[in-house]
């Protein structure tokens, strides 16, 4: 991205929000980086919502989304995390956006790149599930604006006790591969790469 602009990712809590369930409207900014002046910007109403889990962070995608010959988009990865220590869970998510006429615009939601989640005794046995994607540039297609090819990957694994050690097992792991394709404005996030919650 250009040096000389910044960008900013600001969540805005609900009055309502408890620790387990509540939304934040999400506001993300592009700033003059020496005076501070908002060049573009765009508001989210409730674009954050949690439900048993707890926001983690937030933290700006700088990665070289080239969508059009002309048209870069940046990304804000949205961090949850679970509260149970024996049934662990946190999930990362993606928002990509691009700017227009001093506008920034979505083009992607709720995107989930990582996903981890299992269930043990709080000491060794137990057994977990983990989802990892990656995303990489397809063709260009309608309004010259490229696919994007999604690699995921998804890897069953199992602890257990080996004499006096707290081993881990991989039963499983499986290698997927999908094309999302812009149409009406935006890129439509698949279901089950979706977060519903």
């Amino acid at each position: 991205m250009n040096p000389a602009l910044t960008i900013a990712a600001l969540p805005l809590s609900h009055v309502e929000n408890t620790n387990d369930i509540g939304a934040y409207d999400l506001d993300v900014l592009i700033t003059d980086s020496l005076t501070g002046t908002v060049f573009a910007k765009t508001h989210q109403p409730s674009a954050i919502t949690y439900d048993a889990v707890r926001l983690k962070g937030i933290a700006i995608d700088t990665a070289r989304y080239q969508l059009t010959p002309n048209q870069r988009a940046f990304g804000v990865r949205i961090s949850y995390a679970g509260s149970s220590g024996i049934f662990p869970f946190d999930t990362t998510s993606l928002n990509l956006y691009v700017v227009e006429n001093q506008v920034v615009r979505p083009v992607l939601n709720q995107f989930i790149v990582e996903s981890r989640s299992g269930d043990w005794d709080g000491v060794c046995t137990g057994s977990f599930n983990s989802t990892s994607r990656s995303i990489e540039i397809g063709a260009p297609g309608v309004e010259g604006y490229v696919s994007l090819k999604v690699t995921e990957k998804n890897t069953r694994s199992v602890n257990v006790v080996s004499k006096i050690e707290c081993v881990t097992k991989e039963l499983q792991q499986t290698r997927s591969n999908i094309t999302i394709t812009y149409r009406n404005g935006h890129y439509p996030t698949p279901k089950h790469m979706k977060l519903d919650f």
